[in-house]
Order: structure tokens, then C-alpha cells, then sequence
């Protein structure tokens, strides 16, 4: 990563657990795509209803040549939250980095009808 990684709490207390659990995360998003400009990742427990509970956002923000991938993962366990955002990243890392390759899977044209 070009920047350094950026971590943001959003009404609840900063947890060593979840920066060191981010850090690696975000440290494993350079095997996939090695041009990483930066990444910032956003926990927060919005506000609202209680019915279900306590329910932690993760959202990681992405930048990378050519554009910005945004992901989030919603769960009552912030660390659940936090490995749907990453999985979720990662699926999108790939796909761009795909698309950069032109690596993406072309359909044969359609055969014209002959009379």
C-alpha cells in the first residue's frame, strides 16, 4: 500500500483486537492487487433500532488505479462484520483487477440465421 492504512471508530471505543485483525487484513489485500493506493476502513454501531441488537457496519473504502472499491459487512459480532466487508473487497479487488487485465470472459458471437 502506498498510504498508510487508515482506521476510523464511529460511536464505539477504539479495540486493539479489531485494529491488529484489520491491519492483517488489510496487509493481505496487496497479494491480490500489488498497486493498492490506500485503504480506510470505517466500524461503526449506527444508531436506530434495537430490535435485532447491537449491529457493527464495517465498510472498507479502497483505492486503486483506475478507481475507488467500496465494500461493507453488517453483523451483530463486529469481527463477522469486519471478515464480510474484507471477503466482500476481495471479490471486488479481483474482479477489477480482472477487468484491468482484460482478462474477463468474452461470449462467441451469435450465429446469423441463414435462409
Amino acid at each position: 500500500m502506498q498510504t498508510p492504512l487508515k482506521i476510523t471508530f464511529k460511536n464505539l471505543d477504539p479495540s486493539p483486537a479489531l485494529e491488529a485483525r484489520i491491519g492483517e487484513k488489510a496487509a493481505k489485500l496487496d497479494h491480490f492487487c500489488e498497486h493498492v493506493v490506500g485503504c480506510h476502513v470505517v466500524v461503526e454501531r449506527p444508531h436506530g433500532s434495537r430490535q435485532q441488537g447491537d449491529l457493527y457496519r464495517v465498510t472498507v473504502d479502497l483505492t486503486v488505479p483506475g478507481g475507488e472499491l467500496v465494500a461493507d459487512g453488517v453483523h451483530e459480532d463486529a469481527h463477522a462484520a469486519l471478515r464480510a466487508a474484507f471477503d466482500a473487497t476481495v471479490r471486488r479487488l479481483e474482479d477489477h483487477v480482472r477487468r484491468r487485465r482484460l482478462d474477463v470472459k468474452r461470449h462467441d458471437p451469435m450465429p446469423h440465421p441463414t435462409a
